[in-house]
């Protein structure tokens, strides 16, 4: 009995209204942690054998995942003190940078072109990816105009069309990097959005409509694209060409089995696995930890966007509307990228250049999720001065 009523503890301060005698969401904070700590250990394991091979240097992507994790968290802590308001005065703000970024990014000499795709910044300490920044410029920019259009987005049929533009405007720039995987991002994002704010059904029917109609347009209009769904559909059919990656990420898990073969015993990594320590880290954590390992990431990832839904709702029954979209907007990103990184390594949806949150290798998308998850703390810490915690401080 003494077990059950724990457990019965634990499930009712995850659904219902977090405890006022907190400052922080301590269970956010960890999440982010661990799941920046198991990102680095991945990576070092993943990144030995490349980094080997192009630099000499086995622990050459592990010296700089560290450094980006420091500076994520060292983000993180800047961040967290800037308060919503401010996001809110500054959401045109920063939509109007994240298209001028996306705009730099595709003239020569400034944006950086790898396998022929230019999508990329040269800063001083990585790699600038405009693409990172315009997702949460996009849940800002969003966030801010649902709050003041909330009453005609709510009862016009067509008055999503306004965020369909703007959505468009970021998803033109990102196609001609090209980037067809954060174009479906930005689009389950707004999507998601017009959800909770309750928008017309007619609207979700035109959206979703319109979004699968350019997709196959895409799709079919570009070679390289065709290839990744013809090499998904039966990766073994061509294993050294199309199914290269996708059939070396099946043997990955297949090894693994039900507990792996140990940390560094991956033998895919070994040059066999193209961007082991990047778009492919899940494949390296399934053969070396096994289902066991996975299982285990699934629920780290879903805790981690059922806490941010969590701060999204209080917020709302707060009447904050524009935290409470900010947060939902950030957990619907967090977990469909999530769950594109780990469906496309496992063979159910096709191979796309999507990293796995806080894990996989990249500063820019640990810099720009850190300063996500600062977002979220910091509504959740005004939601609980709004309620007067802050005069009842203890330890849980």
């Amino acid at each position: 009995m003494y077990i059950f009523s724990k457990i019965k503890a634990g499930y009712q301060r995850w659904t219902t209204l977090t405890p006022t005698n907190l400052l922080y969401d301590r269970s956010l904070l960890w999440l982010f942690i661990i799941l920046l700590f198991i990102g680095f250990v991945m990576v070092t394991s993943a990144s030995i054998p490349v980094g080997t091979r192009l630099f000499d240097d086995p622990f050459y992507f592990a010296k700089r995942d560290a450094m980006y994790v420091i500076l994520s968290m060292g983000i993180c802590y800047y961040f967290i003190k800037v308060p919503m308001a401010n996001w809110e005065s500054w959401h045109k703000r920063v939509f109007i940078l994240a298209l001028i970024l996306l705009i730099l990014v595709l003239i020569p000499g400034i944006g950086k072109s790898v396998n022929g795709a230019r999508r990329w910044i040269p800063m001083v300490l990585f790699n600038f990816q405009p693409a990172e920044f315009a997702k949460l410029a996009l849940i800002c920019f969003l966030s801010g105009y649902f709050t003041r259009r909330y009453d005609e987005v709510r009862s016009r049929k067509l008055s999503a069309a306004k965020p369909l533009i703007v959505m468009g405007f970021l998803g033109t720039f990102l196609i001609l990097q090209p980037d067809l995987g954060s174009t479906v991002v930005l689009f389950v994002i707004t999507f998601g959005l017009l959800f909770v704010v309750g928008a017309h059904i007619m609207q979700f029917l035109v959206l979703a409509a319109t979004g699968g109609f350019l997709f196959v347009v895409l799709v079919l209009s570009s070679a390289y694209r065709m290839k990744r769904i013809t090499g998904f559909m039966d990766p073994f059919k061509d294993p050294y060409g199309t199914g290269f990656q996708l059939s070396n990420s099946l043997m990955a898990f297949g090894r693994g089995e039900f507990t792996g073969e140990g940390l560094g015993n991956s033998i895919q990594k070994l040059e066999y696995l193209p961007e082991a320590h990047t778009d492919f880290v899940m494949a390296v954590v399934g053969e070396e930890f096994g289902f066991a390992g996975i299982t285990v990431m699934i629920i780290l990832l879903a805790l981690l966007v059922f806490r941010a839904m969590k701060i999204g709702r209080e917020s709302l029954q707060l009447e904050q509307r524009f935290k409470g979209f900010f947060a939902f907007g950030i957990s619907f990103w967090i977990f469909f990228q999530g769950f594109v990184n780990l469906g496309m390594s496992l063979g159910l949806l096709p191979t796309k250049g999507l990293t796995f949150p806080l894990v996989s290798y990249g500063g820019s998308s640990l810099v720009i999720m850190a300063i996500s998850i600062a977002i979220l703390l910091r509504i959740d810490h005004e939601n609980r001065l709004m309620r007067g915690g802050h005069a009842r401080l203890k330890d849980d």
